[in-house]
Parts: structure tokens; sequence; C-alpha cells
């Protein structure tokens, strides 16, 4: 039998989405499935609501016999610290990590006192397949999608990750999410992070991979072209349990790369809503391309109240950097815009400051027309995670979060490009006064 924490370790986020802290509890949740896993904690540590304090009573308490962090861009300078308390508190455990870096820049993570690294497939994969080899009593079994630590040095895996088809998906427990922390930190809509402030949100993970392929874009890399998704059946099913569960949540969050790519199936959910009368309001994250004038209506009328796009640039010069379907001319955008104002719905445009071929001026100009058409801006920073490499320190890692600048950069143009990610915002969002506060729960009545 064994014990197992899966856990973001603490740091200072530079941006916040919870979506991306789902996997941390689908992989605790996937673990709790397998034969010989005693208990599974997950703690999130990554929305400034832990301390090294807390952090550490974990570890010493726990005794567990794997401890599987959970990596990302944002994330890594507190990585060295996390494994000196671990090895300090926990020192029978092994500890494997995963997350976006171990995908994009594996080697970095060679230079640690790791146990295991996954490194490709799904998470969830890499993980269990480590658990079941620690649990035969075999550490250094090699394995598809992980490097494994041996007394010779790192193994390579034995073949490429594997990956789970949607009905294998263990999502999240909602009753061990921190939600008050996530909405803390959703708060201050000046900082341009993806939730609705003063509204709970539930993330309803529904689809993994993506075929548009953008070249600064992770997604494809890690999860592959091919688009898996949700049945919609499984999908309200599992916001009807959450709900059951935590009574509090006031609108949902639809997390998929492309979450209209599939029309027939966006179509089929947004039937089924229409026909639930306590349906929570909802947004989620898709193309420009792969909307139109009747989806956003259909759409707005299931409940949507805020689609965001990936528009980068209207800056025509800037359109080699993107794949074909993602060039998006000005009248295009404003129709857009239109159809979302006419349906009740808000439009978030996530622009690309630096996106090669673009300009400054272009860029300014593609957030000016924007924001003349009453568009949500979320501004972030070109970042060429292609460029990442294991010989990298942790600093320069670090910078890979799309708010630094990577490479030597005149300064001029980087007040330019800093102008955009932290200079202030005056445009903030109305959405949540188009989602009604959950009903406070009703005191059970005193005992006599």
């Amino acid at each position: 039998m064994s014990k197992i924490l899966v856990v973001w370790p603490p740091h200072v986020p530079g941006y916040f989405n919870a979506g991306h802290h789902t996997p941390l509890f689908e992989v605790a949740e996937y673990l709790r499935r397998r034969p010989g896993v005693e208990r599974v904690d997950a703690l999130d540590g990554g929305a400034l609501n832990v301390n090294w304090k807390d952090l550490g009573a974990t570890l010493y308490q726990g005794r567990y016999d794997v401890i599987a962090m959970m990596n990302d861009y944002d994330a890594v300078d507190g990585f060295e610290r996390f494994l000196s308390y671990a090895r300090e508190l926990s020192p029978g455990a092994k500890v494997i990590t995963f997350g976006r870096l171990s995908a994009q820049n594996p080697g970095h993570f060679l230079r640690y006192d790791l146990d295991a690294v996954v490194r490709s497939g799904d998470v969830e994969c890499g993980v269990g397949d480590y658990v079941d080899a620690v649990l035969a009593g075999e550490p250094e079994r090699p394995l598809p999608g992980v490097q494994v630590r041996t007394a010779d040095g790192w193994t390579a895996p034995t073949a490429p990750g594997r990956t789970l088809e949607p009905d294998e998906w263990a999502l999240p427990d909602v009753r061990e999410i921190p939600y008050e922390a996530y909405e803390r930190l959703y708060a201050r809509d000046d900082r341009k992070f993806c939730g609705i402030p003063f509204r709970r949100e539930l993330v309803v993970p529904i689809a993994r991979g993506c075929p548009v392929g953008c070249s600064y874009c992770d997604v494809h890399e890690i999860f592959g072209l091919r688009e898996r998704r949700l049945g919609v059946d499984a999908v309200l099913e599992y916001i009807a349990a959450a709900r059951e569960a935590e009574p509090s949540f006031e609108y949902v969050s639809f997390y998929a790369p492309t979450f209209t790519l599939n029309r027939p199936w966006t179509r089929e959910l947004c039937r089924r809503l229409l026909e639930q009368p306590d349906r929570l309001p909802w947004k989620c994250t898709t193309t420009v391309p792969h909307l139109d004038e009747k989806m956003v209506q259909l759409m707005g009328a299931a409940g949507c109240v805020r689609i965001s796009v990936g528009l980068e640039t209207l800056d025509e010069d800037g359109h080699g950097s993107l794949p074909r379907s993602k060039r998006v001319h000005q009248d295009r955008f404003e129709s857009l815009a239109r159809w979302c104002a006419d349906a009740g719905i808000e439009l978030n445009a996530f622009v690309m400051v630096g996106l090669p071929g673009t300009s400054p001026e272009g860029t300014a100009a593609t957030v000016a027309f924007a924001r003349s058409l009453d568009v949500r801006v979320r501004p972030t920073l070109y970042t060429p995670l292609h460029d990442l490499r294991p010989t990298m320190t942790t600093a320069e890692v670090s910078r890979y979060n799309r708010h630094t600048l990577t490479t030597p950069t005149p300064p001029e143009l980087a007040e330019q490009h800093y102008s955009h990610i932290f200079g202030p915002e005056s445009r903030l969002t109305r959405v949540q006064e188009r989602i009604p506060r959950a009903a406070a729960p009703v005191p059970a009545p005193a005992s006599t």
C-alpha cells in the first residue's frame, strides 16, 4: 500500500489560469483508481495560498512513498527549494515531476535531485506507470514517456508516452480545489487573468489536442494534433455532480484549446443546456474562424457570457507567423464583435505582443481597434518555446513565462512591448453583472 502526494510547489504566479491547474487534480483522481494505492493527497500550492511551513508539515506528517511535482513555465523558481524540503522531511519518498515545462524541455530537469521525469504522453499515464513501478519494488524500471534515474544515470523512455481516450480521463474532485485562493487572484481584472472576478468558477476540462498547430503554442506538441473530446453526456454529468458536491459554483469555464472545433458537438451541448432551466452561465476559448453568427447566437442563448479568441494581431505583416486559419482581418473581427454584442456575450481577445513580423505600431493599432469595439484585450508576450534548451539555467527558463523577453532587445522596443503587458488598464470587465450570485447555504437547524 502506498501514500502519494500530488503537489504544485509554492511560487509567486506571474499569470493565473485555474484551467492550467486542473492536471494536478486529474492526476490525483487518476491515481486513486489504481490498485495498491492507499491514499492520494492533492495540494495546489501555486495560488499564493501555502507557505513553506505549511508545506513542511504536509511532507513531514504525510510519510509519502511517492511525490509527484507539477511543473510549469511559471513555477520553476521554487522547484529546487521544494526538493530540498521533500528530501529532508520525506526522505523515503520517490519524486517524479510532470507538466508543461518537462514536456517541452525535459533535459532541464535532469540536473535536479529527482527520481523520474514525465516527458511525453498524458501526464496521468506517466505518473501512474511510475507509481506502479514503485509499488512493484522496481523504481528503476524503464518506462514509456518517462526518464527514470538509476544508479548508473538517467535511462531513456522505452517509447513515447501513452495517451488516454476521453472516457478514461479522471476529472477533478472539486472538494479539494482551493477556490477561495483562485478567486483572490481573479478579483482584480486589471491583471487580465482569465477568470471572472467575484464569481466562483467551475473548470470543466473537455478537450485535449489541437490541429491548428500555432508555432508559439505548446498544446499540439504536448497533446497532439488530433483532438480528443469528452462526450456531451459526460460533461453535463460532471457539472451536475460538481454542483451537488459544491453548490457555490456560479459559472462554468469550458477548458479546451478550441471549444468550437467540433461544431456538431458544440451545437448539441448548447441544445442540451437550453433544456436546463437552472444552467450555469459559461465561458470558453476558441478561434475566430471556428465561429459564425448562428453559432454565436446559439451559444449566447445557451448561457455563454464570454468567448475568448486568439486574435494575435491584425497587423498583416505578422500574418506570416500565424497558421493560415488564424490570419484575421479587421472586417471579420468587427463582425464577430457585433455578433457577440448582439448575443450578450463579452468578447475577449488574446493579442500577441512582439509576434515576429509585427511592429509596435501594428500591435498598438490591433489593441486600439479591439478596444474601439468594446472588446476586452488580454495581451501576452510572444515567447519562442522552441528555443528552450536543457542547458539553460533556472533563471533563463523562468523567463519563458510570456511576461519577460527571452532575447536581448533594444530598450526602446522593450519599453513598447512592456507597456502592453504591464501598463495600466482602464477597460475592466463587467461580465460578472450577468452572472447571478449563488444562494447562500441554509444553515442546518440547531440540535435540541
